[in-house]
């Protein structure tokens, strides 16, 4: 196992791994035991959920709630259980329990795949993200059983309590309430509204902020940058949001709505959009300005080392930074007193050009494979990009061609677009000596 680790790039290994992962998960979701009905489930099908599922997505082709049997759910929700903890993470928790040493290629890899900047403590890391989990998640299925089991009965209250607890904290979107409707019969109800967008918003901070929030606490000035950053970017992102929809959405979706309701509704959108898949409005009816803000957010997503999609928080509000520093003329990017790396701005403006890129290329093919508006295209493209999982319904419409670019799509929205292109390069050897440079002309 360890020459084999030497020999393949810790990239390569975590990409096969979602495959992996995806690949059992169509196999299981193709037998009759899957189906309500007993029926062998086409593999597009089956791919596409799995697909979805892995890599905490939400967008399906099959309504989870009444399609699936109970073993199907189960089946997918493993997958949710999978791809948010990260797979490395969760064979790492197993060879804690069975108190097997892990190998130093093994904790390069398990950094790599959580998100962590740092080799020492990956064990105390995984440990802490485990139990991490269980506290949420639980604490979730618990608030949620509080509205469900006297509506559906104590085991099928409680079933949909867990199953949605971890699909939101996992960013993941599925659910289990029938004809594609999410959770937009509980559009007004604050429990689940609050507990949904905490469990949300928890995911996808990321691993390593949690570690600092519980160690540090209030102490906001021991943060380390990137924790900062994290924190600062997703509350400037949460107010954005909700203002945008509460303005975009007050006299279309929301007109009716009492203003509490008004701005419940707009927050969940706003958390939501950040690669959580789950809705209480009526997407289809979204105001022009509300869709582009939502796609907007999808794009962003999440931060990294968490269970969300998308460019991430900290690439963003990098380019954003350099962007800010370099029209007033500083060659530095500093942030919270702190001088970044060349290469992590370098780092940050490849990504973003890879998404754009991914983004539109896809875009460009599915225009010319569907009769679908543009809108409902990119809508669904950058739903997938960004790992969120919302869509205006032409989901189950796509041809076979478009679903293989939206799996394409998820699958390199949940690895990372940039590391998706690694996966197929070697690794160019760096020249024996530096160029002469020359100067060009830009903008």
């Amino acid at each position: 196992m360890n020459n084999w680790l030497k020999k393949v790039s810790y990239t390569r290994i975590i990409a096969l791994s979602f495959l992996v992962v995806i690949l059992i998960g169509s196999v299981l979701l193709t037998l009759p035991v899957s189906s309500r009905d007993r029926s062998m489930t086409p593999f597009a099908d089956a791919v596409f959920t799995a697909t979805s599922a892995t890599c905490v997505t939400g967008l399906v082709v099959r309504d989870t709630g009444t399609y699936w049997s109970v073993f199907g759910q189960l089946v997918i929700l493993g997958m949710i259980q999978i791809g948010g903890l990260g797979f490395m993470t969760i064979i790492s928790m197993f060879s804690i329990f069975m108190k097997r040493k892990i190998s130093l290629s093994e904790r390069r890899l398990l950094m790599q795949s959580a998100g962590n900047m740092r080799l020492s403590g990956m064990v105390k890391l995984v440990k802490q993200i485990v139990k991490g989990t269980a506290v949420f998640e639980l604490a979730g299925s618990v608030l949620l059983a509080i509205r469900f089991v006297p509506k559906f009965g104590f085991a099928r209250g409680v079933y949909y309590a867990v199953f949605h607890s971890v699909s939101a904290f996992c960013n993941a979107g599925f659910d289990l309430m029938g004809g594609f409707q999410s959770f937009t019969a509980y559009e007004g109800d604050v429990l689940v509204n609050l507990t949904l967008m905490v469990l949300i918003t928890s995911g996808g901070l990321g691993f390593l902020v949690w570690n600092e929030i519980y160690t540090k606490g209030r102490k906001f000035g021991e943060y380390s940058l990137h924790a900062k950053l994290v924190l600062v970017t997703t509350l400037f992102l949460f107010a954005v949001g909700t203002g945008g929809f509460l303005i975009f959405e007050s006299n279309g979706n929301l007109a009716d709505d009492p203003f509490p309701k008004k701005l419940l509704s707009a927050a969940f959108m706003s958390v939501t959009t950040r690669t959580a898949g789950f809705n209480t409005m009526d997407l289809t009816g979204l105001s022009q300005a509300g869709t582009l803000l939502a796609m907007v957010l999808m794009f962003i997503g999440g931060s990294p080392g968490s269970t969300a999609g998308g460019v991430k928080t900290t690439t963003v509000a990098v380019v954003l930074f350099a962007m800010v520093n370099m029209s007033r003329g500083r060659e530095d990017v500093t942030i919270f007193k702190k001088r970044l790396e060349d290469s992590v701005v370098k780092h940050a403006a490849v990504i973003v050009f890879v998404y754009l890129t991914g983004v539109l290329i896809a875009g460009m093919i599915m225009g010319a494979l569907e009769t679908k508006g543009i809108t409902e295209i990119m809508f669904e493209i950058i739903s997938a990009a960004g790992t969120v999982g919302l869509s205006k319904g032409i989901t189950q419409t796509l041809s076979d061609a478009s679903k293989l670019i939206l799996i394409v799509m998820m699958y390199g929205g949940r690895i990372g677009g940039l590391s998706l292109l690694m996966v197929f390069r070697e690794k160019a050897k760096e020249a024996p000596v530096r160029r002469p440079t020359e100067k060009i002309l830009i903008g």
